[in-house]
């Protein structure tokens, strides 16, 4: 992908801009790992990429943006660095941090098995308290993926169907996308993944069907503003069929 220069960001701004933005924030354990850091001291620099990122989507005028922090399969990995990951006031979002994002009008929500009662009861309440602050925000949406598998999220949709007593013959798209964790959630249109590796590793399966797909060499904590335009850059540089045929491959169908 073309990294582009701090004058190519107005042709950007006046391009077609993604409705909704996908991160998946890879790379902090690596980060730390080539600085002789803690796995830990690797995910609390990621702060500032998460705040670059929204600026940088604020600028362009991004509705939503969803970023991956914790999957259901990250309860496998060290105890310590489990413990750490819960608190969100130390890594992801400090308080000063989330502060700002609500003044600048970005809603916060938290997306995923956020009952889970291996939540400590205290990141249980500033889960809560976070959406509380900013659930009356417009400007933009910053929808943060904790504890959330892809897989686990349709099934929680189909549970809810279940329980709601559908008849599965009336089961539609549309009464299943009802169930997801956040109905009115635009689909994605791009996915950016850090970190040089090169799938979704369950990140939003349903909203992302038709997503581009940008995959960068950058670790997530060295992700800053300019990476994300460039992102968008190569956004708009591509042609979205959204499953129609290509202009080049219509005309006549063979005998």
């Amino acid at each position: 992908m073309r990294i582009i220069e701090a004058d190519q960001v107005p042709d950007v701004r006046a391009g077609e801009i993604p409705a909704h933005v996908g991160v998946i924030m890879d790379g902090n354990g690596r980060w730390a790992q080539m600085r002789s850091l803690t796995r830990s001291e690797g995910h609390a620099a990621a702060e500032a990429a998460v705040v670059a990122t929204v600026d940088a989507c604020l600028d362009l005028g991004v509705s939503w943006l969803s970023a991956y922090a914790f999957s259901t399969e990250n309860w496998t990995r060290d105890e310590e660095e489990v413990g750490f990951l819960m608190r969100f006031d130390e890594w992801l979002l400090r308080k000063e941090r989330r502060d700002e994002l609500d003044e600048k009008g970005v809603q916060i929500r938290f997306l995923g098995r956020t009952d889970d009662p291996r939540i400590p009861p205290a990141s249980r309440d500033w889960l809560a308290e976070t959406t509380a602050l900013t659930a009356g925000n417009t400007r933009m949406v910053l929808g943060i993926a904790f504890n959330y598998g892809g897989r686990a999220e349709i099934v929680d949709a189909a549970r809810r169907l279940v329980a709601a007593g559908v008849d599965p013959d009336e089961v539609t798209e549309a009464s299943l996308a009802a169930g997801l964790y956040a109905p009115d959630m635009p689909d994605m249109d791009l996915v950016v993944r850090t970190s040089s590796e090169h799938r979704l590793s369950n990140f939003f399966p349903w909203q992302s069907t038709y997503a581009e797909l940008v995959f960068l060499d950058t670790l997530w904590p060295d992700f800053r503003e300019g990476h994300l335009y460039s992102a968008v850059a190569e956004y708009q540089a591509r042609r979205r069929r959204m499953g129609a045929a290509s202009v080049a491959s219509s005309g006549p169908a063979p005998a």
